[in-house]
This record gives structure tokens, sequence and C-alpha cells, in this order.
């Protein structure tokens, strides 16, 4: 049954990278009474991990409502499901096999409820993607898991920060890698992620999208690299074709600097710093990585582990509280979407829809 606007999202969160700045980002988040009211937030990890962290920083008048089952949650309070028993050897700063075997322990937990409808939506905090290989988890990170898991045939790193929204085609793939991994069809699969998730998760009813180039000045009329002529520029020319407001390419050096900026509801980026680093200069501490493409709802903050601040109390937690944020107006925005959608308005005969 769907909730009502007026329902408490029921906010999963993964604790990432016990070494690093995840828990502390989690507990200044929800140290704020405002964001309880807000949500029901359901942490997964355990309650010795958070007592650490806690002290670590020097909070003493904040704790976790400690339960054994989601469903126990009091939407009242900031839970915290215990995953585990054991002690965990914590070691803040460094990047350990245990940290990384407890970051994936306390996602796998999330992800299951996920999958049961125990929680509504995920937020994950950083883990280090090294760290968490194993022959059982051997995925780039948590986008690539989430979409095997949710057996959604892609998906769309999208970053996003108020109205700007940059997604990007190649995703986590080594530099020397891209070109060879950028084809029209894959330009065009991530445009219809982008324009689809545009619509439905952010309730935009006819977005533009800037595409942009993958070489200096966007190849400079083939000077410069062949693939905007031959691989991008046509699979533009493609998603106009089908009513997609796509525009591009572009070249990016002096796209995000450029008033081009604000005309357009999202971003398409050839490769993963082309599209982040910009994105993260414009907008760091307040930016969200979002999941597009996934039947499910996952946002996280937009940085990573932080193990150089880690145990410091210097982390800011507003990227975090921008991703819980985030994940709440996106599930609404499904709601409101799928509403609409199975409730279209009488036609009256003669073909002319009721006003």
């Amino acid at each position: 049954m769907a909730k009502s606007v007026s329902d408490k999202i029921k906010v999963g969160i993964s604790i990432g990278d016990v070494n690093g700045v995840g828990m502390e980002v989690i507990i200044k988040t929800f140290i704020d009474a405002r964001m309880i009211n807000l949500c029901t937030p359901i942490v997964y990890g355990s309650g010795k991990i958070a007592g650490y962290h806690r002290k670590a920083i020097g909070v003493n008048d904040f704790s976790f409502n400690q339960i054994k089952d989601a469903s126990e949650a009091n939407p009242k309070k900031a839970n915290l499901v215990n995953c585990w028993d054991e002690l965990v050897e914590i070691k803040l700063g460094e990047a350990t096999a245990v940290a990384g075997e407890y970051a994936i322990k306390s996602l796998e937990y999330a992800v299951k409820d996920l999958a049961a409808g125990k929680i509504d939506v995920l937020v994950t905090a950083p883990f280090n993607k090294k760290t968490i290989q194993s022959s059982e988890f051997d995925f780039p990170g948590h986008t690539e898991y989430l979409q095997s898991y949710s057996n959604a045939e892609s998906s769309l790193m999208f970053m996003v920060a108020g109205s700007l929204r940059v997604g990007v085609a190649t995703g986590h793939v080594p530099l020397k890698d891209v070109s060879a991994n950028l084809t029209k069809e894959l330009i065009v699969e991530k445009l219809q992620l982008m324009e689809s998730s545009l619509i439905r998760d952010f309730g935009i009813a006819k977005p533009k999208i800037a595409v942009l180039g993958l070489n200096p000045h966007a190849g400079d009329n083939g000077l410069l690299g062949a693939e905007e002529q031959e691989i991008i520029a046509p699979a533009v020319k493609k998603m106009r074709e089908e009513g997609v407001l796509a525009y591009g390419p572009y070249a990016s050096d002096g796209f995000f600097g450029s008033s081009a900026l604000g005309e357009f509801d999202g971003v398409l980026a050839m490769y993963h710093d082309q599209g982040l680093a910009p994105f993260k200069a414009l907008s760091f501490e307040n930016g969200v990585n979002f999941t597009a493409g996934l039947p499910v709802v996952r946002t996280s903050p937009d940085h990573g582990t932080g193990y150089d601040i880690a145990g410091k109390n210097v982390a800011s937690e507003q990227s975090f509280r921008q991703a819980v944020y985030l994940a709440i107006d996106i599930y609404r925005n499904r709601q409101l979407h799928k509403e609409i959608n199975s409730n279209p308005l009488p036609v009256k005969k003669g073909g002319k829809k009721d006003s």
C-alpha cells in the first residue's frame, strides 16, 4: 500500500567503512531532532561501533534505539539494527580488510530489508572500493552491486545538487579504457535512463539534457579525436528523433563555467572525472550520488571514507543530510508519478479532458 504524504519514510542506512567518517556523519545527521520528524532512520551496524565513534567525536547526548529487526523501529527515534554482536577492530584512518568485511555486512543486511519492504529507501555511507573486494563481493562499488541485486538492465551514476544534475556514461572505468567502452548504444541507453529519471524521480515533464564531448574542444571537428563525430553526435541525433531533448556534444572545459549550464535539467558526461570533478568543485558538501534506473531508491554522500579526518570531529554531515533529503524526495516523486499515470484525467465525449 502506497504511503500518504504525511507518512514518514523509513530510511535504511549502511554504515560504510568503520575506519572512516561514515558513522560520524550519520550520528551528526540524526542528533538533529528535526530529522526524526522527517523520517524514521534505521542504521545497519552494531551498537559497539556506534558507541566507539560517538566517544571518539565527544558526543554524549545522543544514542541509537538499538533493535534486532527493522520491524521494531521506533518512528520517534534514530534506530540501529544490531547486525552482529562481535567486537570489530577499528583502526581510524586505515584501510583494512576487516573494515571492508563489515562494510559489506552492513550493506547486505540493509539491501535484504530494502528488498523485503522493511525500509523504503537506502542511503549508503562510503566504503573503500579496494578493501570490500572478496570472492563473495567482486563489484567495483555500490552502483554495480545494487544493479546486479535488483536485476536492473542498466543504471546511471547521477550526481545531484539542487538543479545541477550530472550523470556519467562510463562510470567506474579506468581512463585508458573510456574510449573503447564508449559506443552510440551506451550513450543512447544512458540518455534514456537520464530522461526517465528526470521525469519520474525529479518531476520534470520535458527535461533538457546536455551531452558533453570526450576530447578537448569536443574534438574540434575531428582534429582532436573522432568520437564526437562517430559516436556521440549520432547518439544525440537518435535521441532527438525519438523526442528526447538532448543537445551537444559540448566542449566540457568551458561548459560548467558558462551560462549554458543553467539551461539544462541534466548533463551527461562521458567519463567519471569529467563529470564529477566540476560537480564537486561547484557543490562539494552539498552534492549527492543517486543511482538512477533501479527499481529502488539509493543515495549516498558525494565524498569518500575521509580517512585523513576520521575520528577528529571535523567531518561535515551536510552531504549525508542532503542524501537523506533526496532519497525521501525521490521516493515521494515516484509515488506521485505512479499515481498520476495510474489515474489519468477522465476524457469527455469529443476527446477533451476535464480541466
